[in-house]
C-alpha cells in the first residue's frame, strides 16, 4: 500500500486467540455505533457541511470518458448497491467506497479494510476508525436510500499490524466488512436499496472485469475536476484485469488484480465484479480496489517514481475462501 492506498479505539474490539493467518479465529470485530445515542451521534456529525468539505472542486473540463474510466449513468441495482463510506481516520474526514452484499442480516457492505482500520502518516499507530456512515447511490451531497451508520466492523487480525511499509506481507488483507444500523427510516439495507450484490470467493482474477468507486481525483489531468472524479458520482473503470505483483523494491503479494483505471482517492474499497451485467447493473463481487500499480507497454511492471509512459491499472486483493470468506460468515450474522 505504501503511498499507493486510495483512501481518500482498540477497546472495542474483541479478537480470538491467534491461528493461523486468514482463519476464522483470526476474525477482529470491532464495535462502532452501537446504541441509539451513538447512531444519532454519527449522524449529526455528519452535517452537509462536512460532507461537502470532501468534495474536490470542479475545474470546468469538458466531459471525457473511456474504459479507463467514465460516470456511471445507468439507474438500475449498480447504483443502488454502490455508495460512499464516510469515516473519520485520525482526526481527519475521509470517504471511501463499499458495495452492498446479499448476507442473513440484510445489513453488510464490503470494502477496503483500510477504510475500517489504518495508520497515520508514518504507518505507525493503527486504529479503527469512528464516525463511519454509509450512503448507498450518494450523488451531489444526496442520500436517496437513506444513511446507515456503522455498528461493527470486521477485518482480519493480521491487518490490524500493517505498518504501510511491507505490502508483501499486508496487502493481502486490506478487505474487511461493516455490518450497518437500519436508516433513519428503521429499514434494514437490502431493504431500503432493493438489492444486493453476490460475492465470490477463489474466483479467476485475470479476467474481463468492472470496477466502480467515488474517487476525488482522476489520474489524467483531463478528466481530473469532474463530476465524477469530485467525489460526487458514481465511477467506473472495465477491461482485462491484470495481477499486479509490485517492484523489486515494494512487491506485493499474489492475487493483487485489477483492470486499467484512473480512478484515483475515494475509489478504495469499491468492487470489482465479474460476471457483470451493464443492463441489470448485477455482478458478482470478487475483489476490490486498494492501490495502484502501473506496467509499460511489455508487460512489466513500472517503478512507483517512474511511470510516465506506463499505463495505470487499479488493483486489489481478490477474495478468497481462506481470508475473505471467515470475515464475510462473521459480518453476516451480526445483528
Amino acid at each position: 500500500m505504501r503511498a499507493a492506498a486510495l483512501v481518500a479505539a482498540a477497546a472495542g474490539t474483541a479478537l480470538a486467540a491467534p491461528a493461523q493467518a486468514g482463519a476464522a479465529d483470526q476474525v477482529a470485530v470491532h464495535q462502532q455505533a452501537v446504541t441509539a445515542g451513538q447512531r444519532q451521534a454519527v449522524l449529526d456529525y455528519w452535517t452537509p457541511e462536512r460532507i461537502a468539505a470532501l468534495t474536490t472542486p470542479a475545474l470546468g473540463n469538458p466531459p471525457a470518458g473511456g474504459p479507463d474510466g467514465a460516470p456511471w449513468t445507468t439507474d438500475n441495482a449498480l447504483p443502488r448497491t454502490t455508495g460512499r463510506l464516510f469515516f473519520t481516520d485520525h482526526g481527519e474526514d475521509a470517504s471511501c467506497t463499499a458495495t452492498v452484499v446479499h448476507s442473513a442480516n440484510r445489513s453488510t457492505v464490503v470494502t477496503a479494510a483500510h477504510c475500517v482500520d489504518n495508520t497515520d502518516l508514518l504507518g505507525d499507530d493503527n486504529q479503527w476508525v469512528t464516525n463511519e456512515m454509509f450512503v448507498p447511490g450518494y450523488h451531489d451531497g444526496q442520500a436517496p436510500y437513506g444513511r446507515f451508520v456503522g455498528r461493527t466492523a470486521v477485518a482480519d487480525a493480521t491487518w490490524l499490524a500493517n505498518d504501510q511499509q511491507h505490502g508483501e506481507t499486508y496487502d493481502a488483507y486490506d478487505q474487511a466488512f461493516v455490518a450497518v444500523n437500519p436508516n433513519e427510516r428503521g429499514q434494514l439495507l437490502e431493504t431500503a436499496v432493493g438489492a444486493a450484490q453476490r460475492i465470490g470467493f477463489d474466483r479467476p482474477g485475470d479476467v474481463p472485469s468492472f470496477s466502480f468507486g467515488y474517487p476525488r481525483a482522476s489520474a489524467d489531468p483531463a478528466r481530473e475536476g469532474l463530476p465524477e472524479y469530485t467525489g460526487e458520482r458514481l465511477a467506473y473503470c472495465q477491461g482485462r484485469a491484470r495481477e499486479y505483483p509490485g517492484t523489486p523494491d515494494w512487491p506485493e503479494p499474489p492475487g493483487q488484480f485489477g483492470p486499467p483505471c484512473i480512478m484515483g482517492g475515494g475509489s478504495s474499497g469499491g468492487p470489482r465484479m465479474t460476471g457483470f451485467d451493464p443492463a441489470t447493473g448485477m455482478g458478482t463481487v470478487v475483489g476490490d480496489n486498494t492501490q495502484a500499480g502501473f506496467f509499460d507497454a511489455s508487460g512489466n511492471p513500472c517503478a512507483l517514481d517512474s511511470h510516465d509512459d506506463c499505463t495505470r491499472y487499479l488493483v486489489g486483493p481478490g477474495f478468497s475462501s481462506a481470508v475473505t470468506e471467515p470475515l464475510y460468515e462473521r459480518a453476516q450474522k451480526l445483528s
